[in-house]
């Protein structure tokens, strides 16, 4: 089991070291295997504002000036087939760290200077299978409100300890983050922060909303069926998980 540190505590109103919540939950009979940050071995990477977008004639590059939040913009060669003027990008600094401790150096391509790399989420370590599919095959385009020059990782919700456990089959209860809360908030003394639902029944019957229909081949497979229609999800629009809740190590 992965648990968001981050999430956790918007859960229980904790702020203690993680470590010592491992150290605490382990006392209390759940086995920590470890406590592990996400943007671990990362450094310099920032927010930048592409200001203008230029092709390279006959190559799929571009010439960017991008934004980082100093005096003047950097020139930065990308390849990816996403970058534009006017979004927000994540940006290797020269000397910055990426995936597999790989160094960023400013250089040339082809001649042009390039001043740091642009980035995706592939090339910051994240799997592929919380990658947003739009930019699988570029790179990661950050919110309008992202600014230029802070560091990416609290707009990519990198900026979070993953604590994993080794739940026993007696500790079922705690294979699910609303579990995790009321452990640690037994081992505090505190109260669980769940968000309230409130249900209403009114007289209107199932059937009038909506058509269920079964079929068995015999009624000692099953005898009653019943069900309950919830009003609200005429107004529930189906859609993606944020990034952070996809999966909590984002790994």
């Amino acid at each position: 089991m992965l648990v968001s540190y981050k999430w956790l505590k918007e859960l229980v109103d904790i702020d203690v070291p993680s470590q010592e919540l491992a150290e605490k939950m382990s006392t209390t009979g759940i086995e920590v295997e470890g406590v592990e940050s996400p943007a671990a071995g990362l450094s310099k990477i920032v927010v930048g504002e592409v200001l203008s977008c230029e092709d390279v004639p006959e190559t799929h590059l571009h010439v960017c000036q991008v934004n980082v939040g100093e005096e003047e913009g950097r020139q930065i060669v990308c390849g990816a087939p996403n970058v534009r003027a006017g979004i927000k990008v994540m940006v290797a600094l020269p000397g910055a760290r990426i995936a597999d401790n790989y160094k960023i150096k400013k250089g040339k391509i082809r001649g042009l200077e390039s001043l740091g790399m642009i980035c995706s989420l592939g090339e910051l370590g994240i799997s592929d299978s919380v990658v947003p599919k739009e930019f699988a095959d570029g790179i990661q385009i950050l919110p309008e409100n992202a600014v230029p020059g802070e560091e990416v990782f609290s707009y990519l919700d990198l900026d979070d300890e993953i604590i994993e456990l080794s739940i026993t089959p007696n500790r079922a209860d705690a294979l699910s983050m609303r579990g995790v809360a009321h452990e640690v908030a037994a081992i505090y003394d505190k109260a669980v922060n769940f968000k309230e639902f409130t249900l209403s029944e009114t007289d209107q019957a199932a059937a009038d909303a909506l058509s269920v229909g079964t079929e068995t081949a015999s009624t000692l497979l099953c005898g009653p069926y019943l069900g309950q229609c919830d009003h609200r999800t005429k107004s529930t629009m189906v859609a993606k998980s944020p990034h952070e809740r996809r999966h909590p190590s984002n790994q």
